[in-house]
């Protein structure tokens, strides 16, 4: 506990000798052994529940000020309990782990993560962060949770204002940076692509030297900003490494990346050193895609159980970064063939009334609509049709991404097609001028009284929308419908 208390600047502590194993930053989460952090906050003050934590087993308490604990209670007082967060972040992570990986991308970071672990598992002790922990407090807690013996951590980083993403790379100084993607996912707050790579950008800024950098070579923002960090860090003693992933010169990805005036030209495509080829669609009881993946010299066939080419991304990215990694071509073939979807993030559900059910509703942006669209529309069935909600942090293109997605969907055939929230007025503007039956609802509760009237035998259902949206209310209606009909059978 001394050594903590100076790494954070300690003004005082009232028991230097006590340990502590792991943070918490939420009195509710306590299980025992960890360190409190009493955080202020805009609604609430993380000293209100100190004594709660300490109760609840905390090991000790960090605080600002005098507050009220149990009597012998451990409290370590410092300036700031946000700062003394990351300083113990800082100092922790001089020794732990031993090497860090972080990913950052407009989408697709979460499944990435939990491919790259399970690829990186079958040659090292591996730790990941949970959920998605990945901002100023999240990633925190996340590094300071993991195993003391980790010898790879995987890592989320994410942003929502500019500096953020500099901020938490310093903290985690990664051995590997991974760049996934730049879509229009956030721009209501930068206003262009140009300035979403740019925010993207700042991982690079805590890359420790001889670093490796694993990139998108389809994605042009982030050949633009990775290309012009090879040229302003070429003289370094010791430069970094690339690792450019994506398909061939040869082979447009079957979803283009939708344009905004600020993209500009595309820079040179560069050599790939991880690909696929002879890509072809997985049917089944777990529909998603086979084809093969050339990382290297080595050529390997593949089997992904999930669905849509941006799986196919998130899968080349994790199998590129963990070949360069030391990780054999056999192993991260059966890791992929043995996959599962992350919660929400395009899960299938054979319904028993004889439907399919894609839950992709964790979140959602044009490209990543248009992909899932895509990648449903190859699976089989009597009808196709689409519960999609408003796609938030659009800035003043949202009525024009909406229209395009909606019709997009009308396009590959869903129909009906529900739009839900205020922005997707626009959605189903678009497919009803491609043809298809579409309506419009308030909110997912609404939309999910009319899905589960609509839902027969043989149909295929996409549900997908912002978080915001909350569509996993629609997803539960039509599983509970599901199970009261299978019930009721029985």
């Amino acid at each position: 506990m001394a050594e903590a208390a100076a790494a954070m600047g300690a003004t005082s502590v009232t028991a230097a000798g006590a340990v502590f194993e792991g943070v918490a930053i939420d009195s509710r989460a306590v299980r025992g052994g960890e360190l409190f952090f009493a955080l202020p906050g805009e609604r609430t003050d993380g000293h209100r529940y100190v004594r709660s934590a300490l109760a609840a087993g905390a090991a000790a308490a960090v605080v600002e000020r005098s507050t009220e604990a149990p009597a012998e209670s451990v409290l370590i007082q410092v300036p700031d309990t946000f700062q003394a967060l990351h300083d113990l972040t800082r100092a922790v992570r001089k020794q732990v782990p031993e090497r860090l990986v972080a990913i950052t991308g407009s989408a697709g970071k979460t499944t990435t993560k939990e491919l790259l672990a399970a690829m990186l598992k079958r040659r090292f002790r591996v730790a990941k962060s949970p959920g998605n922990l990945n901002n100023l407090y999240g990633f925190p807690l996340a590094l300071l949770n993991i195993p003391d013996d980790t010898e790879w951590m995987v890592a989320e980083m994410g942003m929502s204002t500019p500096g953020e993403l500099r901020e938490i790379s310093r903290l985690g100084r990664p051995e590997v940076a991974m760049l996934l993607n730049v879509r229009p996912a956030h721009l209501e707050f930068f206003g262009t692509l140009d300035a979403i790579a740019e925010a993207k950008a700042e991982i690079l800024d805590g890359l420790q030297p001889g670093g490796i950098i694993v990139a998108n070579a389809n994605d042009r923002q982030v050949c633009r900003v990775v290309l012009r960090h090879l040229e302003t860090t070429a003289s370094r003693e010791v430069p970094c490494r690339v690792v450019w992933f994506g398909y061939p010169a040869t082979v447009e990805p079957p979803v283009p990346q939708i344009e905004t005036e600020a993209d500009g030209a595309p820079p040179t495509r560069p050599t790939l050193d991880a690909s696929v080829h002879e890509v072809e669609p997985l049917r089944g009881k777990r529909p998603g895609s086979r084809f093969r993946m050339r990382l290297g010299s080595r050529d390997v066939a593949v089997k992904l159980p999930l669905i849509g080419s941006h799986n196919i991304a998130n899968a080349l990215a994790a199998a590129a970064c963990a070949f360069a990694l030391g990780v054999d071509v056999k192993d991260i073939a059966a890791v992929l063939g043995d996959v599962r979807p992350v919660a929400g993030r395009g899960e299938v559900h054979k319904l028993k009334l004889g439907a399919t059910l894609v839950d992709d509703s964790y979140n959602s942006n044009p490209e990543a609509a248009i992909s899932a669209l895509e990648g449903v529309a190859a699976l089989s069935g009597k009808r196709r049709w689409a519960v999609l909600g408003e796609m938030r942090e659009l800035g003043p293109e949202t009525e024009r991404f909406h229209r395009e997605v909606g019709g997009q969907a009308a396009e590959a055939g869903y129909s009906p097609i529900a739009g839900v929230g205020e922005e997707a007025k626009a959605l189903v503007a678009g497919a009803k001028a491609g043809g298809a039956a579409a309506k419009w609802f308030k909110d997912a509760a609404a939309a999910a009284k009319w899905a589960v009237g609509q839902v027969t035998e043989g149909d295929v259902v996409l549900v997908k929308g912002s978080r915001g949206v909350a569509l996993e209310e629609v997803v539960s209606a039509l599983r509970q419908k599901d199970a009261d009909e299978a019930g009721g059978k029985a």
